[in-house]
Formats: C-alpha cells, sequence, structure tokens
C-alpha cells in the first residue's frame, strides 16, 4: 500500500527473486532426483544380465550360478527349453567363461540342413564323396578344434549322424564323409533342443546312449511367462538397445503399454519381447512407447482378465491370426510383419493352435 515507493518496489522484486529461485531450485532437485532413479535402475538392470543373459527371477540366478560352476570343465551340457528363451545365449555364457574361451565357438543349427547335408557339415567330406564335391571341406568338428561346438535342435539330426556324434563324445575321434583316415579334434560340445528328449528317447526317435551322455549338465530354460517380473527389466534393456540403434529418443513405456507387455503370454519369449520392443521403437513418435506402438497381437490382449478366461484369450489370438492370415492372402512374411513378430515365432502359433490354409474345394 505504498505506491510510488522505491522501497516498496524493492522489497516485491526481492520476494520474486526468492520464489523464482525457491522454484528453480526446486525443479532442478526433481530432475536430478530423476535422473539418480534413471541411473539407478540401469545400475540395477546391468546388475541383472550375466554373459548377455536379462534376468533377475530366481529361476535365472540358479542358472547363472550353473553356468559359473560348469563353464570351466569340459563336462557336456544338454539345454533345454522353448523357442526363443536364450539357448544360444547360454551356450556363449558358458564358452566365454571357460577355458576354451581364446578358440573357437561354432554354432550349428541341425534343423536347418537336410540329413545328408547335415552330416557333410558337422564331419566334412573329401572330394567326389557325392555329388558337388569338388574339393575336400572340413566339417564343423575339425573347424572348432580347441574350442565349443554348439548343436542348436540337437533332436533333429538323423540316426546315422547319431551314432557318429555319439562317437565323437566318446572318442573325439571321426572321419570325413567318403574319407578313410581317421581324424581326432579336442572339442567341447554343448546341445540345445526345444523338444522333450527324454520323450523322444522313449518313441526311438533319439539313441538312449547318445541322450545320457549328452545330458551330462542338463539346463532347463524357463518360458518368459513363468518369470514375469523380468518382463518390464528386458523391455526397457531392448529398448535402449534399439533407440541407441535407431538414434531415437524414446526412453520408456507408457503404463497401459507396460501393463499390455505384462498381460500378455510371449509364447515366443524372449525373443519375441525383443522383435516387439523393435517394432516399438521403430514406430514411436515421441519419448513414450505407447500402446498404438506395439504389435498387433501385443495391443488386442485382454488385459485384467480372471483365470477362467483364458480360453477366451486363446480363441481370441487363434481369430487375430487367422483374420490376418486372410488379409495377407497367406503369405506368413507378410502376416508376420503386421503382427509384428518373427516369421519363427509366427510358425511355432501355427502350429499351437493347429492353423493351416483352408483348402477351396
Amino acid at each position: 500500500a505504498c505506491p510510488g515507493d522505491c522501497n516498496c518496489v524493492t522489497k516485491e522484486l526481492d520476494v520474486i527473486d526468492m520464489i523464482l529461485s525457491q522454484s528453480s531450485s526446486a525443479i532442478w532437485r526433481a530432475a536430478a532426483h530423476e535422473e539418480e532413479i534413471r541411473e539407478l535402475r540401469t545400475r540395477i538392470e546391468h546388475s541383472s544380465g550375466f554373459s548377455g543373459l536379462i534376468g533377475k527371477d530366481p529361476q535365472m540366478q540358479v542358472i547363472y550360478k550353473l553356468i559359473e560352476d560348469v563353464a570351466p570343465t569340459d563336462a557336456t551340457v544338454l539345454i533345454q527349453g522353448e523357442t526363443g528363451t536364450g539357448k544360444e545365449l547360454v551356450a556363449r555364457a558358458i564358452h566365454k567363461q571357460s577355458l576354451r574361451s581364446a578358440k573357437p565357438f561354432v554354432v550349428i543349427n541341425c534343423s536347418a540342413y537336410p540329413a545328408t547335408l547335415l552330416e557333410s557339415e558337422l564331419f566334412g567330406h573329401e572330394k567326389g564323396a557325392f555329388t558337388g564335391a569338388i574339393r575336400q571341406k572340413a566339417g564343423r568338428f575339425e573347424q572348432a578344434d580347441g574350442g565349443t561346438v554348439f548343436l542348436d535342435e540337437i533332436g533333429e539330426i538323423s540316426s546315422t549322424a547319431q551314432i557318429k556324434l555319439l562317437r565323437i563324445l566318446q572318442s573325439q575321434k571321426f572321419e570325413r564323409i567318403g574319407g578313410e583316415q581317421t581324424l581326432s579334434v579336442n572339442v567341447r560340445v554343448l546341445a540345445a533342443t526345444n523338444k522333450d528328449l527324454l520323450q523322444e528317447v522313449k518313441d526311438s526317435n533319439f539313441r538312449e546312449d547318445l541322450f545320457y551322455r549328452l545330458n551330462v549338465i542338463p539346463i532347463q530354460l524357463p518360458p518368459l511367462k513363468n518369470r514375469r517380473n523380468d518382463i518390464p527389466l528386458l523391455a526397457r534393456y531392448f529398448l535402449r538397445h534399439f533407440a541407441a540403434e535407431q538414434e531415437k529418443l524414446v526412453g520408456r513405456f507408457s503404463s497401459e503399454a507396460m501393463r499390455r507387455l505384462l498381460d500378455y503370454s510371449w509364447p515366443g519369449n524372449v525373443r519375441e519381447i525383443e522383435n516387439s520392443i523393435e517394432h516399438a521403437a521403430v514406430l514411436a513418435k515421441g519419448k513414450v512407447i505407447e500402446i498404438s506402438d506395439l504389435p498387433t497381437l501385443i495391443r488386442q490382449t485382454v488385459t485384467g482378465k480372471p483365470a477362467g478366461t483364458v480360453m477366451t484369450m486363446v480363441e481370441n489370438e487363434r481369430k487375430l491370426l487367422m483374420e490376418v492370415l486372410d488379409e495377407c492372402s497367406w503369405n506368413k512374411k507378410a502376416a508376420a510383419h503386421r503382427l509384428g513378430i518373427s516369421r519363427s515365432t509366427l510358425y511355432d502359433k501355427l502350429r499351437k493352435y493347429q492353423i493351416t490354409k483352408p483348402t477351396l474345394h
């Protein structure tokens, strides 16, 4: 109440300066606190990893300890788990921490070759051993000498290859296809499968003696649906990776998007969540992943339903798969792209729901 009084104006300005200073300080402290939380979360998430494997679930901690214990030995390890659970990552972690880490780590997917070609890939061949064998070729076991051979999808190998593999495990000796010279190698064998190998033995599809030779140290990887606490961890890990790769500023998930990720069943496991987060990172327009950025299958997940409605969720997913396949004229590559999943995940879902292309009569 002192208009024109310079002292009064000065006091008011001082009060405003004080308020601005306090506000600025509060904003700075809040930003610093948020940054501390981000750094702490990142440190926790980094400490929850192990040689490329991500997860703090107790089941994963047991596996990390087993890897540490078995890595320095030469024991054969059989890694079992659903498609996409990270079996190759486990094999790489074992090799990386082994005494063979400076030597080759050779991977072969046994399901990727016809039976005749697989034997040639594994054991090599001599010139003229078969049509097209125009020169001598070293097999994967020779290439891995001193190191580790990782046989993925071991349940797919032929009975002939099973016999040869058994001999390598017993004596580290073999012959190339078409060759008479016996070769010796020094390799460690790690194998993986998404099949129940013991059941395959009972069904006479897999040799019992080979199974026990491979199964010296069994590691069973849990499906992602059985370690749901790791879903946010994995989602944020992959988001950081793809945001950096794509040079985007997207850094977190909306609460609704994270709820969808937590409610989804993840039949494709870690590989599916990796593909899904890449999909979301590509589509994201701002700094936050929204529901609209997620793949169709995850966007349409039924949330907050009681256990009794599981069949409805299954039916919804089956119906959605059929609709997208119809829209894409049953082009599986296009359908997988539209759904935001890999082709291998799509094939897994088609097998799971026994979906086949309708025949026209």
